[in-house]
């Protein structure tokens, strides 16, 4: 018996009693889906035969020698790095400016710029395909507005960007609550002391906000980069990968090499290559993130 009077019998009651039901969901739904998808990288199922036959690596040398995937990865980098970028700046602009510098109309700003965030990506995509097909051409048209004259997503250049603008668009207000958060736990003596010093404006953000917000940039530029990288539901409803496949993003690839081409075994070895590259980014920018956190 321990100093709390907690035998090892009432340790396993309580792990059976509350942790055991969520361990068992979590490694029927996620453990065992993965290993038997790895598995699956080793055969040449096609998602509808009843048999498997082991192929070995033929899979993955099949992906090293794909060039459509690897031009929807870089793609898909260019992707996530404007998408972090643009995203966090926006979420932490609207924060600061949201946390006491706007007094009136506070709350409904919040809710406003929120509100995308609550709209399903494919909703999201058929809207905006509208805005850029429809809206923006009839008001460029009718303004003289060069830019805008044309749909955006006939232009292979201009698809791309739209991609980017309905991402920005549709999480900024989500990271601009996780950056209200954080200038809320500010300590305010830290930010008195700072203004005594003669710490103003800029000169105290940087030295002072940016370092104390480091912990929300940390969440923000995680929950962004998974997000990015596996975007697939504003990929299909904005552009359909088009025009001529230079929109098509590595999650779209993905789905579409094992359920369009039934080539199922190489698109989970795809899969499974994709989750690495994501889990050894977010995993960098986590362990970064940490390393300069700093206590007020």
């Amino acid at each position: 018996m321990n100093s709390l009077g907690r035998t090892t019998g009432d340790k396993i009651k309580s792990f059976l009693m509350f942790a055991l039901p969520g361990t068992f969901v979590f490694v029927c739904v996620v453990i065992i889906p993965f290993l038997y998808g790895f598995y699956l990288t080793f055969t040449d199922w096609n998602g509808v035969a009843a048999v498997k036959n082991l192929v070995g690596f033929d899979n993955y040398k099949a992906l090293a020698q794909d060039k459509d995937f690897w031009n929807s990865m870089g793609l898909t980098l260019k992707y996530v790095v404007l998408s972090v970028i643009l995203v966090n700046a926006f979420g932490f602009l609207f924060a600061y400016f949201l946390s006491g510098r706007i007094k009136k109309g506070q709350n409904v700003f919040r809710a406003g710029f929120f509100t995308p965030n609550l709209i399903g990506g494919v909703v999201l995509g058929f809207i905006w395909q509208f805005v850029f097909s429809q809206l923006l051409v009839k008001f460029g048209k009718s303004l003289g507005i060069a830019i805008f004259s044309k749909s955006w997503l006939s232009d292979p250049t201009k698809a791309f960007w739209a991609l980017v603008i309905v991402t920005v668009w549709q999480l900024s207000g989500y990271m601009m609550l996780i950056y209200i958060a954080g200038f809320t736990g500010l300590s305010e003596d830290v930010l008195e002391a700072a203004s005594i010093d003669g710490a103003y404006g800029w000169s105290k953000m940087r030295h002072i906000v940016l370092p104390l917000m480091v912990p929300s940039f940390v969440i923000c530029i995680f929950l962004t980069l998974s997000r990015a990288f596996m975007v697939y539901d504003i990929n299909l409803t904005l552009t359909g990968g088009e025009p001529y496949g230079s929109t098509r993003l590595v999650a779209m690839h993905v789905y579409e090499k094992a359920f369009t081409a039934r080539q199922y075994g190489i698109g989970q070895a795809e899969a499974v290559f994709l989750f690495f590259v994501v889990a050894i980014i977010s995993g960098l920018q986590v362990y970064i993130g940490k390393k300069q956190e700093v206590e007020a």
